[in-house]
């Protein structure tokens, strides 16, 4: 049964009892989905809250969250990020009753109702276990992202069964290198990176066969004028969201029923985006009804994708395979030569998103800008100017704003998120600048650390423009852990001090 479809979990889900949708859908049963459901056909008298609440306290357990718990003893934020780690491992499991998808081993959940593992988040904790010193639990999560390459053709959105019609940006290449000092002349181990992320890539490319003057588009894959080609989000479905289905349901009823598709569609590529939301994906900034995900050319996925391609150009080199080593290498290449000349904006000096819509340069700019420049596309020249720009518009009290944007959404401004520090940070010390990436870090970390005084915990976001404020926007509160905010924090305490 899929349980994202049975009457039972639409009557939770619109009831109200849950403020966050993806409460009740990480519950677990206690015999079986279909259990609860034909318990729940069974009843004959009109359901109240109270009464629909009694049931599921009858048929469902939700899992603990050990993260949450207060841990007096712990006075610093390395000390907090140490403790915490074990505290974020699950164990691997074998078969499973509730939405979770089997990942055999151990893997590191970001925290707070993010209690699954996350694609892309996965990659900024693993800076952090290497500086604790855990780098099987990274090559654990590595093979657990093979194995969900190989049951589902790509790495869903995290391991649950309503994410698998979508994947996140594009990070088991980072995976894989941020393990190649340790595995490199394990030939087998590199082999199986290497299919992997030869399937993974196909994954991003299904339909480009298809593509024409006359079919532009198709997924995940977009022919431009001129005919390069780069890459969007997407999702397969074009329903509401099992784990945000009230939101959706509520938001789309303001929509005439000719659009409602369309529009589940799109929130679903944001998500896979990572960016859920920003302004990066509506026509208008202050309407969410507006999102247009489908229609953009990111930035930052078409780097990602970048230094996938270069990844398996040189891992394909090292087990010999010199003729699909070069496939890939040429395929980097036009993909290097494809963003610089569609998504830089000589305007701006800023690497921006194209909107297929308009047919012209996104004018929202963000830190996606970033991701060129961690990925070695950019030239000298331009790395200057983004690094001007970082400095004037985006650097604020407690580190880089997400977005110059400032709207309700939560990767807008005010807020900053860990990952995006790290991209720019890597990226700026890569081409030399290095005082600026350690005034970013600075800021970032002792607003982290004045921030810790008084929560005693982390957070997945900040309000870095006014630090004494919490980060706000989206569709939940601010989550403590939080697993690539203690990854990022690591990595820079370790490089900077």
């Amino acid at each position: 049964m899929k349980f994202e479809y049975c009457t039972l979990f639409k009557d939770v889900q619109l009831s109200g009892l849950y403020h966050d949708s993806k409460t009740f859908a990480d519950a677990i049963p206690k015999v079986s989905w279909a259990n609860a459901q034909q318990a729940y056909e069974q009843i004959t008298t009109p359901m109240t809250n109270e009464s629909l609440r009694q049931f599921i306290e009858q048929h469902f357990l939700f899992a603990p969250q050990p993260e949450l718990q207060a841990m007096s003893n712990v006075k610093t934020v390395q000390e907090y990020i140490n403790a915490l780690w074990p505290k974020l491992q699950r164990s691997g499991f074998k078969t499973t009753n509730n939405s979770l998808l089997v990942l055999e081993r151990d893997y590191v959940v970001p925290g707070g109702r993010f209690n699954e593992i996350y694609y892309w988040d996965s990659y900024f904790t693993a800076l952090g276990l290497e500086d604790n010193g855990n780098i099987a639990l990274i090559e654990a999560m590595v093979d657990n992202f093979v194995s969900l390459i190989d049951r589902f053709g790509c790495v869903p959105n995290g391991n649950r069964s309503y994410y698998t019609s979508r994947s996140q940006p594009p990070v088991l290449a980072l995976m894989v290198n941020l393990l190649m000092p340790y595995k490199k002349s394990d030939i087998e181990w590199l082999k199986r990176m290497t299919r992997a992320m030869q399937h993974e890539h196909a994954f991003w490319h299904q339909g480009e066969a298809f593509l024409s003057e006359k079919v532009p588009a198709h997924g995940r894959v977009v022919r431009l004028a001129n005919g390069m080609q780069l890459n969007r989000y997407w999702d397969d479905k074009a329903e509401p969201r099992p784990e945000s289905y009230a939101e959706d349901i509520a938001d789309a009823q303001q929509l005439p029923a000719n659009l409602r598709e369309d529009f589940f569609r799109n929130i679903r590529a944001a998500c896979e985006s990572g960016w859920d939301f920003s302004a990066r994906w509506l026509d208008d900034e202050s309407r969410l009804l507006s999102i247009n995900t489908t229609n953009r050319i990111p930035v930052d996925l078409n780097a990602l994708l970048y230094e996938l391609e270069q990844t398996l150009s040189d891992c394909l080199t090292m087990v010999d395979e010199i003729s699909q080593a070069q496939v890939f290498a040429n395929r980097a290449s036009a993909r290097k030569s494809a963003i610089v000349k569609w998504l830089w904006s000589e305007h701006q000096q800023w690497f921006c998103d194209f909107d297929l819509t308009k047919g012209q340069l996104s004018s929202v700019l963000s830190l996606a800008g970033c991701v060129p420049l961690f990925s070695g596309i950019v030239s000298d020249h331009q790395a200057k100017l983004i690094g001007k720009k970082l400095r004037e518009e985006f650097l604020r009290a407690g580190g880089l704003v997400s977005c110059l944007s400032k709207t309700t959404q939560q990767w807008d401004s005010p807020n900053g998120w860990a990952p995006l520090q790290w991209f720019a940070i890597s990226g700026l010390r890569d081409y030399g600048q290095l005082d600026l990436a350690r005034e970013i870090a600075h800021r970032w970390l002792t607003m982290l650390e004045q921030d810790f005084a008084i929560r005693g915990c982390l957070l997945e976001k900040y309000n870095v423009c006014e630090p004494r404020k919490t980060a706000g926007g989206g569709e939940y509160q601010v989550q403590q852990g939080f697993g690539w905010t203690n990854g990022v924090t690591s990595r820079l305490h370790t490089l900077f001090g």
